[in-house]
């Protein structure tokens, strides 16, 4: 008989980020001349203190299972350095903040639950909430709004099956940050409608230009129904060591543990006691490494808006550009083909200048195209050299 998938997977596919990138990846190693701005990768190495805090772990044969839930003592610094009066209890660590967020969802999603997710959104989210029986909610923001949800737009979104809003910030791909002010008037909605819960993905609190404020801080109301989804892989530059967390309720958080339980049980042993020294050891290099990202961002900003047809936001946070390519769409390639969408751009980009960047339509907002600055200057520069190449291949055919 003929393998069938099961319909929870009968639509779903490994992201468009994943494909770009992992095709990349073969193009180079066949020798092609293919540069990558799409994955979200810091290109600074894990800190010396962290792989020396791994390997001290490993030759101390601290490599048994783990508790379900993490290490006591990871629990307890995270609990510490997150912001609010939290315990352990209120920590499940994870094998990356992916998991974190698909073990909410299996723990609190029944068939037909609603998630709301403020479109652009980064892409694991529609798949994970589909996985699990429930059902995505995408509310289209505005380059005008930032690329931010209004309380407008949340209170016409939730209705009596709404179980989630899925917040992230600083976000993947706009790079925009909620301001206090902002997240307290999404909170004065929500406090009236008990059914829903808050997930906040703060995964790039320390990569921010602007100030960051926890959801939790500005709405502290809300702290009995909001997940906190945070982790080492963006600041500390340990995205292989798959190490994430989850703040919330101690109910929820228990019923994290028994889903985690029984998919990978705890999270690795030796990443634990790294994740352990990242956090309760020397932090000076989040700054320095965030005023290079910064650096990088003002570059590629500001080269990308001098490119006719091309436009950005200044982003708040994270390492990536969203810049539209909507006054690019109808123009033709030097071949005839016409580029009708975001993904027409963007494969043009790559057949004339070897350049790799992610459609818009992966994060559900078509017209836009996302490029990471989580590469080093001499890549930017290059590939800022490729990408108005092949704009200018367009604009001679408009």
């Amino acid at each position: 008989m003929t393998f069938q998938k099961a319909y929870r997977i009968a639509n779903m596919a490994i992201s468009e980020i994943v494909q770009l990138s992992e095709s990349a990846t073969a193009k180079r190693a066949a020798g092609e001349d293919v540069l990558s701005l799409g994955t979200g990768e810091p290109d600074f190495p894990t800190p010396p203190h962290v792989i020396v805090a791994a390997h001290k772990a490993i030759l101390a044969g601290d490599t048994r299972y783990p508790p379900t839930a993490g290490k006591p003592a990871l629990r307890a610094a995270i609990a510490q350095n997150a912001q609010g009066d939290l315990q352990p209890e209120n920590v499940i660590v994870s094998t990356g903040a992916k998991q974190v967020i698909a073990n909410a969802l299996a723990a609190s999603l029944n068939d037909g639950d609603e998630v709301i997710m403020p479109a652009p959104f980064w892409t694991s989210y529609q798949d994970a909430v589909g996985l699990f029986g429930g059902k995505p909610v995408i509310i289209p923001t505005s380059e005008t709004a930032r690329f931010k949800l209004t309380p407008a737009q949340l209170e016409t979104a939730i209705t009596p099956k709404t179980k989630w809003l899925l917040l992230n910030s600083p976000s993947n791909p706009s790079g925009m940050i909620y301001t206090p002010q902002e997240l307290t008037a999404l909170g004065d909605v929500l406090l009236r409608y008990p059914n829903v819960w808050v997930m906040a993905d703060e995964i790039y609190e320390h990569i921010r230009f602007v100030p960051f404020t926890s959801f939790t801080q500005a709405v502290p109301d809300l702290k009995h129904r909001t997940l906190i989804v945070n982790g080492v892989s963006k600041a500390h530059a340990m995205t292989g060591w798959r190490l994430g967390w989850g703040l919330g309720p101690t109910a929820l958080i228990r019923a994290m543990t028994t889903v985690q339980g029984q998919v990978t049980s705890g999270a690795s042993s030796v990443s634990q006691a790294a994740a352990l020294a990242a956090l309760t050891g020397p932090q000076d290099y989040l700054a320095t490494r965030c005023a290079q990202f910064q650096k990088r961002r003002d570059k590629l900003w500001t080269e990308v808006n001098a490119i006719d047809g091309l436009s950005a936001l200044l982003p708040d946070g994270a390492f990536y550009l969203f810049p539209s390519c909507m006054d690019l769409l109808g123009a033709e390639t030097p071949d005839g083909t016409l580029i009708e969408t975001d993904a027409d751009f963007c494969a043009h980009v790559l057949q004339s200048s070897g350049l790799v960047l992610v459609p818009g339509r992966a994060f559900g907002a078509p017209g836009f195209f996302r490029m990471s600055f989580a590469y080093s200057v001499s890549e930017l520069g290059d590939a800022m050299t490729r990408l108005t190449r092949a704009v200018i291949l367009l604009k001679s055919k408009v």
